[in-house]
Order: C-alpha cells, then sequence, then structure tokens
C-alpha cells in the first residue's frame, strides 16, 4: 500500500512540476505549483519526515505560493511584449539550459549508493529522539555556521531586490512631519456653533484647511514662547 501511494505522488508531483513550466497562464502555473508541494509533502510523510511535510504545506503553500498567486494576480502582465523579446534572449537560455542539462546527467549517470546506506536501513533508531528533534540537533549543532551562512545570503538577496525595485515617484504624496510638529491649532480646527437640524445644504461642505509649507521652519519652542 505504502509503494502504491509512493507512485501515486510521485507521478502527480512530477506531472504537475511539468505543467508548473509549460502552462501559458501564470496563474494556472502558480496552482500547479501549489499541487506539486502537496503530492512533495506526501512524499515526506511517506518517508518519515512529518515536520518536513507541515513545514512543506505551511511555509511554502500557505505564504510563498499565495503570494506568488496575489502578485500574478495584481501585475498587469503583457504577454504580448514578453513574446517579442523572446527569440533575442533565446541564445542564453539555449545556453543556460544546457548548462543545467548537464549537470543533472553528471548527477543522475554518476550517483552512487553509499557504501553503509544498506546498514543504515536495519540499524536501530533512537526511541528518544525524534525526527524534528534529530533535525534541529543536525542544523544547529554540527551545521550551524554553514546555516547562519545561508541565513545571510538570503538576507543579502533580499536587501538586494529592495534596493533594485525600490523607484522613488515624484507624484508620491509623503508625510511632512516637520510640518505636523510646528503647525498650530488654529490653523487646522475650527469650532462652529451648529444648531440641531441643520444638514448639508444649510451648513455646505467643510474642507480641511491646506496650509503651504514655509521654506524654513523655526523650533517649537518659538511659538510657544509668543503665544505666552
Amino acid at each position: 500500500m505504502i509503494t502504491a501511494f509512493f507512485y501515486l505522488f510521485a507521478t502527480i508531483l512530477v506531472g504537475s512540476a511539468a505543467a508548473v513550466v509549460t502552462a501559458r497562464n501564470p496563474v494556472h502555473a502558480v496552482l500547479f505549483l501549489i499541487l506539486a508541494f502537496f503530492n512533495a509533502a506526501g512524499l515526506f510523510l511517506i518517508a518519515g519526515a512529518e515536520f518536513l511535510a507541515m513545514i512543506l504545506v505551511i511555509v511554502y503553500v500557505g505564504a510563498v505560493a499565495v503570494l506568488f498567486l496575489f502578485v500574478v494576480m495584481m501585475l498587469d502582465v503583457d504577454f504580448v511584449q514578453l513574446r517579442e523579446g523572446f527569440q533575442r534572449y533565446a541564445p542564453v537560455g539555449f545556453v543556460v539550459g544546457l548548462a543545467l542539462a548537464g549537470e543533472l546527467g553528471l548527477v543522475l549517470f554518476g550517483w552512487q549508493v553509499a557504501p553503509g546506506a544498506a546498514d543504515l536501513r536495519v540499524s536501530a533508531t533512537p526511541l528518544d529522539v525524534d525526527n524534528t528533534r534529530a533535525l534541529g540537533q543536525v542544523l544547529y549543532t554540527d551545521y550551524v555556521y554553514l546555516f547562519q551562512v545561508a541565513g545571510l545570503i538570503l538576507l543579502v538577496a533580499m536587501i538586494g531586490a529592495i534596493v533594485l525595485t525600490h523607484r522613488r515617484r515624484p507624484d508620491t504624496r509623503r508625510q511632512q512631519i516637520t510640518q505636523q510638529q510646528t503647525r498650530l491649532v488654529a490653523d487646522t480646527l475650527e469650532v462652529l456653533l451648529v444648531r440641531s437640524g441643520a444638514g448639508v445644504q444649510e451648513l455646505g461642505i467643510y474642507r480641511p484647511k491646506v496650509t503651504e509649507a514655509p521654506e524654513e521652519y523655526e523650533p517649537l519652542e518659538h511659538h510657544v514662547a509668543g503665544e505666552h
């Protein structure tokens, strides 16, 4: 039964992964990606790594894939323009694909089973250490420095993506903190005596006062001293 479920999850995983690459609609590609994540989690459960399965579902499906879906749906992507530049970048893509195919071929044909792998399958499993605790010991004890280096690399990549995508737009309204701190009450507040039952037709619509920001601001204590 476990073997049947393994081949079922593996077949759906390979098919959905191929559909992610070949799908023309980006929304469909993200949905196939979510399906691939779920089937990969099923394979982790069969292998006994329940922690990795839950992390894959919670983090990748619940956060990353949903974020991809929202970004794809919110962006106005011009696919006609993207297809126009396909031929220009086709040689570079062909070289990159050829390099990846060569690396996969080296891994496929040069892969060998470790000499002690068969003995590990029949060895006794510690009863007081579960999978999550064993994974934590390996990451944060044996490979703690490599784990920290990987975190720094991801942090640098995140900062670089923010810097590359950040654009200062001249039409963006920004907060003027100095103007807010130095303005007077009379510039923004007006007390009106309104009779009961008065409506908009009688009083009109009161708009917020628009004050121009002076070129140079005086300190706040000068205004306070002038009022006293």
